[in-house]
């Protein structure tokens, strides 16, 4: 499959796939029209996690990344709507509201059903379909394949979760979607660096690490959340467009990029020796 102009999809020999979901910013102009502000539409993407991992493809990775924003569709939501937490604040699979409760379209702007399933076959469809041939390539070739979900959100967001959020935050759908060997032995890495760690916690995995992590079948998924402070500055005050996102920082980013390194070769020697 020759893969859309806006996905990026460089297959690698590695027992390991790592999907990029929230770090696009494109937003067809025709979209963007209706929406209250360009900057906020954008306020929420995973920023620089493609930089962060940059060094993934050199480990062998299939790295799978969309420049699309989450805005126009999220690609690791429930394609039928469904809650991915129900009971607990969440957006949905083409977001109306920020993390943080604001609207992002102008009043009667929303996109309908139609719309909805026009964007779903636009966009989330080619990415799932480029993630399933890269793991059936895959697993075609190794016993085991690793699905890794990378994810970063702000480390204070009231509206998704209390207080401030650890910095390494594993999610195994309880367990279901990854050999709990896999998980412990990552979460021990995180936490040996001192910085806080939870499996399981408010980010459990989304759509993705549900719908794949079938361990029974070799097919292990793993979402790492990470707090954005870990490689970028997080502004105390009010976010505005002249203060978010705040650059990269490669100095304070090291640490953390050491211990990313250290998890996505874990993820390989798993998937090659199951331990």
């Amino acid at each position: 499959m020759t893969p859309p102009a806006w996905l990026d999809v460089p297959p690698g020999p590695a027992p390991l796939v790592v999907s990029l979901p929230h770090t696009g910013v494109e937003i067809p102009a025709a979209i963007e029209a209706r929406l209250v502000s360009p900057w906020l539409a954008r306020k929420d993407a995973d920023w620089w996690v493609d930089q962060l991992y940059d060094f993934a493809e050199d480990l062998g990775a299939s790295v799978i990344r969309t420049s699309i924003s989450r805005t126009v569709i999220d690609v690791n939501r429930d394609p039928s709507g469904a809650s991915l937490y129900p009971g607990q604040a969440t957006t949905g699979l083409c977001p109306t509201t920020t993390f943080d409760g604001e609207p992002l379209y102008r009043d009667g702007a929303e996109p309908d059903a139609g719309e909805i399933e026009q964007r779903r076959a636009s966009y989330f469809d080619p990415y799932h379909a480029a993630l399933t041939e890269q793991i059936t390539r895959l697993r075609a070739q190794h016993p085991r394949v690793v699905l890794y979900e990378a994810h970063s959100i702000r480390s204070v967001v009231p509206q998704l979760f209390d207080g401030e959020l650890a910095q390494f935050n594993l999610g195994s759908n309880s367990g279901q979607s990854c050999d709990e060997a896999l998980t412990a032995r990552v979460a021990a890495t995180c936490a040996a660096t001192g910085l806080s760690t939870v499996v399981d916690g408010r980010f459990k995995g989304g759509w993705t690490t549900r719908a794949y992590g079938q361990p029974e079948a070799g097919v292990h998924a793993l979402q790492m959340e990470l707090a954005c402070r870990g490689y970028m500055d997080e502004p105390a005050e009010l976010l505005k467009s002249d203060n978010w996102p705040s650059p990269y920082d490669a100095d304070r980013a090291a640490a953390m990029r050491a211990v990313l390194n250290q998890v996505l070769q874990q993820c390989v020697a798993f998937a090659e020796d199951g331990s």
